[in-house]
């Protein structure tokens, strides 16, 4: 064999050789296809198996690009960007979905079960929009994703907060139940499928507006896990909330981006959180503009982010992410776990499953705005309305003997919507509620009266400059001819919103003055308050004989009023926070001790109005507090049941509020603790006994010598009510050591 044969035998062997590594390493894909489907899409395969073998396909470029929500299409793998949603109170998209009242009138309605049928109507409209965008080349609206950043379970501790509106209350245990029923009713009740992924925003101690993408939270260790974190365990552990999303602000320091404590430590380990964790908008921008400006670059900042446990971001993580591995600062390992987490969930959706498989793929486009869920939208609304003041049984107002009505106010007619909120369908006003379920033949006035602003500095839209004195003796004049005056006040977007906190808890504008000119006019005057925060408003609990508070009721917030008003319902509601008396009352924003005056458990003086507080029409009797045990063991439990009958002459809802409060501990405890509450429905006469399962560890606070909530032997009372000032019944039990 001369030379040149040699050399040629050797190339033909060395291209075979080649071609046996080519099927045996990266052309295994065409081996795999050979056999059947690639293990990732093969739906008998575990998702843990198929999940891994996506990533076992992907380069460093496109890991990364799965990271970025708003990334282009995967197209090597027919993977959709993700395009995250929001769906705070419905769906937001740019065509209408049914829209529900504001998450405080949810936090009002302190019902879980209706939250948990409203938040799995939303998400019937969520996944319909998914569905036909999947199932019609020529689908005609946004496309939307699964991936929802809903439901925010920040407690409302600072009363001029702008997003007051997008939380449930101030108080942790309530806004537990509401958050669970929330995020179970979004994710839905399949065994092997996710209907949508809930995102709990915004993680943690989030609660100013003013220069949030820098602000700096100093919080003890016993307060972040008294009062800050239990809610957000609650949805995690008991609602299986699948995802996270890290806070602009820092803690003690930290920025919430770069928190391997709060991420990783509390989150992932303590609580056993399988999902993923995701920036806030813009969240490292904000470290590298922000909280470390000058001290940090993009590549630090997004290996910093993933390290401490941020899975799942903007288009800082598509950029940099392949910069920071070759660079040696972000190991593969933790960059193939957060791809990992959010993969695995976008599995659970079905994304890699033939439709048929999915139980949710069967929802159609009919049902978003459908009666059925207007129906819903307006039992809501009614269920949050909160009688704060009814002297001498003013409501409800009799319509029958009614011939003129006198609708006076800024918020009379229009419509406010709340925070992240989509496109309300027909959406009924105040004014229009009022003229729909009054007897025929009344006349119904109308006057603005008042100014208040409307969205970030807007005034109301008159067709002239907005005359206060003409307006308001436009409104003096009608409400001097009719026999009842409808005097609708509040605050809209304008006055709390994202990025706007409140300045004062007064009543923005010159509201007061008109109530104070109404009133000297026509003393028979309704006040309907449509708010978020609380409205610091002495003068008006002093002298007006009846106040409605109606929140921002949703697209039937205006008939869910009327109604309350002329008593084709009965209000049930309770206020999900503490009505501070004026702003004197309330502590420095900069306080994150709650200890030092803030919410029901701590106030300093007397509020305007409780939390828990709401008025009914009709009347009920506590009784019979029976405890199945006088004394416990730190670890074991009690049994507390009590009687509760309508005594009044019409059918009604009242909350059964329970509150611990412990008589001698070693730290500052709580004047009184919500560990307990049940909203139940009453025919008049009728009764029911209701029962509430105390645990020890709900009686225990937490040891920073530890490092763990400890339950101290002692005395605890056990307080039964009607509001957390209102208290009927109340026995004491000892806690012993086992």
């Amino acid at each position: 064999m001369t030379y040149k044969s040699k050399r040629s035998s050797y190339g033909i062997q060395f291209f075979k050789l080649l071609f046996v590594c080519f099927l045996f390493g990266n052309g295994m894909d065409l081996v795999a296809q050979t056999n059947g489907k690639p293990v990732y899409l093969n739906t008998d395969e575990p998702i843990e198996k198929r999940v891994n073998d996506l990533i076992s396909r992907l380069t460093l470029e496109e890991k990364a690009q799965l990271l970025n929500h708003k990334a282009p299409d995967l197209e090597r793998f027919d993977i959709k960007s993700d395009k995250w949603n929001q769906c705070l109170h419905g769906v937001w998209w740019n065509k209408p979905t049914t829209m529900f009242p504001i998450s405080t009138a949810m936090g009002a309605t302190w019902d879980p079960a209706l939250i948990n049928e409203m938040a799995s109507v939303i998400s019937d409209e969520a996944r319909a929009i998914y569905n036909g965008w999947h199932n019609d080349s020529n689908f005609d609206g946004d496309k939307k994703g699964l991936i929802y950043r809903s439901p925010v379970v920040n407690v409302s501790r600072n009363p001029y907060w702008g997003r007051i509106n997008e939380t449930y209350s101030e108080d942790p245990y309530l806004t537990g139940r509401i958050g669970v029923a929330y995020v179970k009713g979004l994710q839905g009740n399949d065994s092997k499928y996710l209907k949508l992924v809930a995102t709990l925003k915004h993680y943690a101690v989030n609660n100013v507006e003013l220069d949030r993408l820098k602000l700096n939270a100093i919080v003890s260790e016993r307060m972040l896990f008294e009062y800050w974190l239990p809610h957000f365990r609650d949805c995690i552990i008991e609602g299986q909330a699948q995802s996270v999303m890290a806070s602009y602000n820092a803690i003690n320091g930290t920025p919430n981006n770069i928190n391997q404590f709060l991420l990783t430590d509390v989150l992932k380990k303590q609580w056993g959180f399988q999902g993923f964790v995701v920036s806030d908008l813009g969240g490292v921008k904000s470290m590298v503009q922000g909280h470390e400006k000058g001290k940090m670059t993009y590549e630090d900042a997004v290996a910093k982010s993933l390290i401490a446990g941020c899975d799942f971001s903007d288009k800082e993580y598509m950029e940099y992410i392949p910069k920071a591995v070759r660079m040696g600062i972000l190991p593969v390992e933790r960059l193939d776990n957060a791809v990992y987490r959010v993969m695995r969930d976008r599995f659970i959706l079905g994304e890699f499953d033939p439709s048929e498989m999915v139980p949710f793929s069967k929802i159609p486009l009919s049902v978003i705005c459908s009666p059925e869920h207007r129906q819903l939208s307006l039992k809501v609304a009614q269920k949050s309305i909160v009688l704060l003041k009814n002297e001498n049984n003013f409501l409800p107002l009799d319509k029958d003997k009614l011939k003129t009505i006198a609708v006076i106010g800024p918020h009379a007619n229009i419509f406010t919507v709340g925070g992240y909120s989509g496109i309300a369908l027909n959406p009924v006003t105040p004014l229009q509620g009022i003229r729909n379920r009054a007897a025929k033949g009344t006349e119904v006035l109308f006057s603005v009266g008042a100014e208040m602003p409307l969205e970030h500095g807007k005034k109301d839209p008159a067709p002239a400059p907005f005359n206060r004195e003409e307006e308001l003796k436009k409104a003096i004049e009608i409400a001097k001819k009719a026999d009842v005056v409808i005097l609708y006040i509040g605050t809209t977007l304008g006055t709390e919103a994202e990025g706007l906190d409140r300045k004062t808890l007064g009543l923005p504008g010159n509201q007061e003055d008109l109530v104070k000119a109404i009133m000297a006019v026509n003393s028979k005057t309704v006040v309907v308050e449509m708010n978020a925060g609380p409205l610091a408003v002495p003068w008006i609990k002093e002298n007006v004989p009846a106040i409605v508070e109606a929140w921002w009721g949703g697209e039937e917030g205006g008939n869910a009023t009327a109604d309350i008003i002329f008593g084709n319902v009965n209000p049930g509601g309770k206020m999900p926070l503490t009505v501070y008396a004026s702003d004197n009352q309330v502590p420095s924003k900069d306080e994150y001790d709650i200890s030092k005056g803030y919410t029901y458990m701590y106030l300093k003086g007397e509020p305007l109005f409780a939390f828990g507080h709401g008025l009914s029409y009709t009347r009920f009797k506590f009784s019979n507090l029976k405890i199945s045990s006088k004394k416990i063991n730190t670890d074991g439990n009690v049994l507390v049941e009590i009687d509760i009958k309508n005594v009044g002459k019409s059918d009604g809802d009242e909350v059964v509020q329970l509150y611990i409060h412990d008589v001698k501990c070693s730290e500052i405890r709580p004047v009184k603790e919500l560990r307990g509450f049940e909203r139940v429905s009453l025919k008049a006469e009728e009764l029911k006994t209701v029962s509430f399962k105390i645990p020890a560890e709900k009686l225990a606070f937490y040891d920073e010598g530890t490092h763990q909530f400890l339950v101290e032997p002692g005395t605890f009372e056990v307080l039964i009510g009607s509001s957390s000032d209102d208290i009927r019944l109340k026995d004491k039990i000892s806690v012993v050591r086992k």
